[in-house]
């Protein structure tokens, strides 16, 4: 039932890293980009970071310089390497895809990761 698939979310220290995975089927073909967005209970869902089929990317500006992402094509897995993590990263992660199923273009999120950062 679940389309996307996270994991890599945990508990770390500031200053520390995490490394967050996503993957959709293999055998769907991804409409345009993947990306990440992050969610606290006092804000609206909000953008992170995408990344095209192509390799092109955009980052929210309160992560660049600290996180990357990138994905497998093959695979259909996108990947957010956060370093340098700060408190206020602490959110739940979601990572978000298109692809068409049964003619029809569908979004699809990932369940969320938890990612909390102590200091």
């Amino acid at each position: 039932q679940v389309q996307l698939v996270e994991s890599g979310g945990g508990l770390v220290q500031a200053g520390g890293s995490l490394r967050l995975s996503c993957a959709a089927p293999r055998g769907v073909s991804i409409i345009s980009a993947m990306g990440w967005y992050r969610q606290t209970p006092g804000k609206q869902r909000e953008l992170v970071a995408t990344v095209t089929k192509d390799g092109s990317t955009n980052y929210a500006d309160s992560v660049k310089g600290r996180f990357t992402i990138s994905r497998d094509n093959a695979n259909n897995t996108v990947y957010l390497q956060m370093n340098t993590l700060k408190v206020e990263d602490t959110a739940i992660y979601y990572c978000n895809a298109e692809w068409y199923l049964r003619g029809s273009r569908r979004n699809y999120w990932g369940q969320g990761t938890q990612v909390t950062v102590s200091s």
